[in-house]
C-alpha cells in the first residue's frame, strides 16, 4: 500500500521517491464524467501555490464562453500512484477543487457542492459515512454486449473474470482503497466489487477511482468495463446500493440499543426524510435515459417507496443488527445505479435525510412482505408509492423541489435540468429496434 501523505512537502519527497514524471489532475463534471490534465512534475509548486488555470466552457455544465476562466487547485490529502501505469515513469495523479480566478469556489464544482452539503451537517455535529456496493458489466467490446461467461449470484466455475477482479482489487489496495470482497452478480458477465465505509468526501473521490481502475484493468485484458445500469434485455441491471450512516465523533447516531429496530429517532426521521424525498432526487441518483430501464419490477430494481428489515424489494433495507455491532447500523438505499455523478448523488441523500431529522418526520411501520406481489390498489392502500419510471418523470419532480436547488445550487440546478431535458428530447425522436420490428410489419 502507498504511503498517505499529509502535505504538500510529503508530496515533493513521495514525487522524488517513486520517480515521478507526471501528474494527473483529476475533477468532475455535474454528470460525474472524470476530467483530467496532466502535468510535468516540474510544474507541481506551482499548481499548489497558484493553481492551474483551464478553460471552463468545454467541461458539461461549468461555465460560459465569456466567463470560461477556472484554476484547478490540487487537494495534496488525496495524492496517489496510479498503479496501471508504468512504475519506471511513474504518473500520479491528485483531485482538485475548482476555484473562480478571484479564489472564490466555483458554485459549478460538483466536490465543491458535496463540501458545502457536509459542512452543514458538521455544523450540527454529524459526520456522514458510505459504502456503496457498485455493480457492473464486462464486455468483450465496447461495440455490442457479447458476454464473458454466463454465470449468476456468486457462481464461481462459471465466473470469466475472477482474475480481473484480483487485479482490479490490488490496483484499489495499492492506491490505499479498502476492499470489503468482490463476487459475480446476477446476470451473465455482471460483477461487483463492495467498498469499506468512509467519509463521504473521500469515498466520493473513491467511487471516481473505482471506476476509472475498473476500466482501466479491463483494458490490459482487452476487454470492455461498463457502468451502464441496464445494457441487457432481459437480466438485471446494474445497482449502487449505498449504506449510510451519520456519526457524532465516534458515537454512530443512528443506533438505539432500546429500540426493537435498534434504531435512534434520528434514524428513523432520516430514513423518514429520504423516502418523502426520494422521488424529487431520483433525477441525480438515476440520471440517464438508461437508467429507467433498470427501475422496472421483477428484476431486483427497488421501486416502491416503503423501507424493511429483511425485504430487498424496499427502496430503503436496515441491515439486522449484530450484538456488538454498533457502529455498523446504516441504512441502505437501492435505488442509485453506478453512473450516477457520487458528489452530487451523496449530497442529496445526505440532504434529504436530513430535512427529515430536522423536521421530525414520522416513519412508518416496515414492509415486510414482497412489495412486487401486491397490487396497485394494495399499494396505494399502504401508501406506497412508486419512483419516477422515465426521465422525463424524474425530471418533472426535480424541477418542482426546493431541496434539490437547495442541495445543487441555482447554477447546478439550471444546468442539470437543461441538460437533462436535451438528453430526453435527442431520446424520444430516435427510432429503436423494438418500434421496427413491432410495428413496421402491423402498421
Amino acid at each position: 500500500m502507498q504511503e498517505r501523505p499529509r502535505d504538500e512537502k510529503d508530496i515533493l519527497e513521495l514525487v522524488k521517491k517513486h520517480n515521478v514524471k507526471f501528474i494527473r489532475l483529476w475533477f468532475s463534471d455535474i454528470q460525474g464524467m472524470l476530467k483530467s490534465f496532466a502535468l510535468p512534475v516540474e510544474e507541481l509548486d506551482i499548481a499548489f501555490r497558484e493553481g492551474m488555470g483551464f478553460d471552463g466552457s468545454s467541461i458539461k455544465g461549468f461555465a460560459r464562453i465569456d466567463e470560461s476562466d477556472m484554476v484547478a487547485r490540487p487537494d495534496p490529502s488525496t495524492f496517489a500512484l496510479l498503479p496501471w501505469r508504468p512504475k519506471e515513469r511513474a504518473v500520479a495523479r491528485m483531485f482538485c477543487d475548482i476555484y473562480e480566478p478571484d479564489g472564490t469556489n466555483y458554485k459549478g464544482d460538483p466536490r465543491y457542492v458535496l463540501r458545502r452539503n457536509l459542512e452543514r451537517a458538521k455544523n450540527k455535529g454529524y459526520t456522514f459515512y458510505l459504502g456503496p456496493e457498485l455493480e457492473y458489466f464486462y464486455f468483450k467490446s465496447d461495440k455490442a454486449t457479447d458476454t464473458l461467461d454466463e454465470g449468476g449470484y456468486f457462481d464461481y466455475p462459471l465466473d470469466a473474470a475472477e482474475d480481473l477482479r484480483r487485479d482490479t482489487i490490488l490496483a484499489l489496495e495499492e492506491m490505499g482503497i479498502k476492499v470489503e470482497y468482490s463476487h459475480h452478480e446476477v446476470a451473465h458477465s455482471q460483477h461487483e466489487i463492495d467498498l469499506r465505509y468512509m467519509d463521504a468526501l473521500t469515498m466520493a473521490d473513491t467511487v471516481m477511482t473505482y471506476r476509472v481502475a475498473v476500466k482501466e484493468i479491463a483494458r490490459k485484458y482487452g476487454v470492455y468495463a461498463t457502468f451502464m445500469p441496464k445494457p441487457i434485455f432481459g437480466q438485471n441491471g446494474s445497482g449502487m446500493h449505498t449504506h449510510q450512516s451519520l456519526f457524532s465523533g465516534e458515537h454512530n447516531a443512528f443506533f438505539d440499543g432500546n429500540d426493537k429496530y435498534f434504531l435512534s429517532p434520528l434514524a428513523k426521521s432520516y430514513i423518514a426524510g429520504v423516502l418523502a424525498h426520494v422521488k424529487e432526487i431520483t433525477l441525480v441518483l438515476n440520471q440517464w435515459v438508461n437508467s429507467y430501464k433498470r427501475l422496472v419490477p421483477g428484476y431486483e430494481a427497488p421501486v416502491y417507496i416503503c423501507w424493511a428489515r429483511r425485504n430487498r424489494s424496499a427502496l430503503v433495507r436496515v441491515p439486522l443488527y449484530k450484538p456488538g455491532k454498533e457502529k455498523a447500523t446504516r441504512i441502505e438505499l437501492r435505488s442509485p445505479d453506478p453512473a450516477c455523478n457520487p458528489y452530487l448523488a451523496f449530497a442529496c441523500m445526505l440532504n434529504a435525510g436530513l430535512a427529515g431529522v430536522e423536521k421530525n418526520y414520522e416513519l412508518a411501520e416496515p414492509t415486510e412482505m414482497d412489495v412486487y406481489h401486491l397490487s396497485r390498489e394494495e399499494r396505494a392502500a399502504m401508501g406506497i408509492g412508486e419512483l419516477p419510471g422515465s426521465l422525463l418523470e424524474a425530471i418533472e419532480q426535480a424541477e418542482k423541489s426546493e431541496l434539490l436547488k437547495n442541495t445543487l445550487g441555482e447554477h447546478v440546478f439550471q444546468e442539470l435540468i437543461t441538460s437533462k431535458r436535451i438528453e430526453w428530447d435527442e431520446y424520444r425522436i430516435r427510432v429503436f429496434p423494438y418500434e421496427l420490428d413491432t410495428y413496421l410489419p402491423l402498421l
